[in-house]
């Protein structure tokens, strides 16, 4: 981590910065100079930084604040070390940190130690799992009373139509995506295809496949924080939030894994289109968790509006083959590249929590050798099926009480949450659906 700053002299300032339940980065600015102490000892802040509600409020009845004399956490550097800041005019670096108990164990209630703790499992039994995410993200022009799309820097035209895979879309923007590109190579985040999507202003930029699942997350965090950064030097807005424009599609954070063993080989291939019994128990893990794990999927009450039948979103719990109208969907294509698609998140969740989620509930699955009900064929939505909660509420309840939650999430990472929610949930009824979106607009 010395190296990297000799190496980059120019660099200014550092924050040093940790994710909270929300996915909101909590951390400190530090001048260079005092980089090596960061480096060496951490540095400090109260476990309650990370239980903040979307506002970046205190909890009013969590033990973490006055009952407990709002306590210090130790942070200290992840293995990712520092990272340009491409989207600041100073020159900049982050370091991102995650949070100890003072005698080393780690926090609980800390996002990225839950992904961790999942991670723990799959190694436990020799495997690993490889992972790729695919981000949904809107460019908006905020500058008004109403959202729209913003004025191509190209044409000085502003479309106001869904483009789905359209290149002229991408061109309109080539300032701004190219720019992105370049960031990414910086912070070494491995984007691969951008197209655009069904929403107004809507695009995707898919990650690579990834064998550390803590460093896909990672990738999708400081990814949402570059893009939004960026496109505000850009004279615009980007938002992850689920669903900004009503009439069009929501965004999704759709998540693609596989597992390999001790030897590389991918666990789910049986060498033909069905894969292995392995894939289907992890799938009915998968199937198992999903209505109590709604909360962290639609982590928020904008959330909710994207999970309606009949628009690009799951809302019955399911599986298929090659079906992008059921929750689990299992690609076609080569067996050696076999894998399971998780289609429930929104654009809008913490990566670290929902990776967690849907891992922890695959290695359960395998774990209890579980079998999955059989899959779906046709419109997903005109079956019979279990649904996911379809309001917030429901889905704190669920979170909060749901069995298999409590084999993939520690107890205080449950309380935090549900806690973190209820008060949220309290809050967002006393808002005009107006100052809900410019909640959500820059946060999520």
């Amino acid at each position: 981590m010395k190296n990297w700053l000799r190496k980059n002299p120019h660099v200014r300032t550092i924050r040093v910065a940790a994710a909270d339940l929300n996915g909101q980065p909590r951390g400190k600015r530090v001048p260079t100079r005092f980089a090596d102490k960061v480096t060496t000892e951490g540095t400090r802040f109260p476990f309650s930084v990370l239980n903040l509600d979307i506002w970046g409020e205190d909890i009013d009845d969590s033990p973490l604040v006055f009952d407990s004399g709002d306590r210090d956490g130790v942070l200290k550097p992840t293995e990712r070390g520092f990272l340009p800041m491409p989207w600041l005019e100073t020159p900049s670096a982050l370091l991102p940190i995650w949070m100890f108990h003072e005698d080393g164990r780690p926090y609980e209630g800390d996002p990225r130690h839950a992904l961790r703790a999942v991670l723990d499992r799959f190694k436990a039994r020799g495997l690993t799992p490889v992972c790729a995410v695919e981000l949904e993200f809107f460019l908006i022009d905020d500058s008004g009373r109403n959202l729209q799309i913003p004025i191509s820097p190209r044409s000085g035209k502003r479309r106001k139509a869904a483009e789905t895979l359209s290149i002229r879309a991408l061109d309109q923007f080539d300032s701004f995506f190219t720019d992105l590109y370049d960031a990414c190579e910086e912070m070494d985040i491995p984007a691969d295809t951008a197209i655009s999507e069904a929403g107004l202003g809507q695009f995707e930029i898919n990650m690579m496949h990834c064998d550390d699942a803590l460093r896909a997350a990672d990738d999708a965090w400081l990814f949402k924080m570059l893009v939004k950064g960026l496109a505000r030097r850009h004279g615009f807005a980007a938002s992850f939030m689920a669903k900004p424009y009503e009439d069009y599609p929501g965004s999704g954070l759709h998540t693609h894994f596989s597992v390999l063993d001790q030897s590389g080989n991918n666990v789910f291939d049986n060498g033909g289109p069905e894969g292995t019994d392995l894939m289907k128990s992890a799938v009915a893990g998968c199937i198992s968790a999903m209505p109590g794990s709604a909360l962290v999927f639609a982590p928020h009450l904008n959330s909710y509006d994207r999970l309606v039948p009949g628009n690009h979103a799951p809302t019955g719990v399911s599986w298929a083959y090659e079906n992008r109208t059921s929750s689990i969907r299992i690609p076609s294509g080569s067996s050696s590249a076999r894998r399971i698609e998780h289609r429930v998140s929104g654009g809008d969740v913490n990566p670290y929590l929902m990776l967690a989620a849907v891992l922890g509930a695959a290695i359960t699955g395998i774990e209890d050798g579980a079998t999955p009900p059989p899959p779906v064929t046709g419109n997903a939505y005109d079956a019979d099926l279990p649904q996911i909660p379809d309001n917030w509420e429901a889905a704190i309840d669920a979170f909060e009480t749901d069995p298999f939650v409590a084999r993939i999430f520690a107890p205080e990472m449950i309380r935090n949450l549900v806690l973190t929610k209820r008060q949220e949930l309290h809050y967002m009824q006393e808002l005009t659906p107006e100052e809900r979106v410019i909640i959500y607009l820059d946060t999520v």
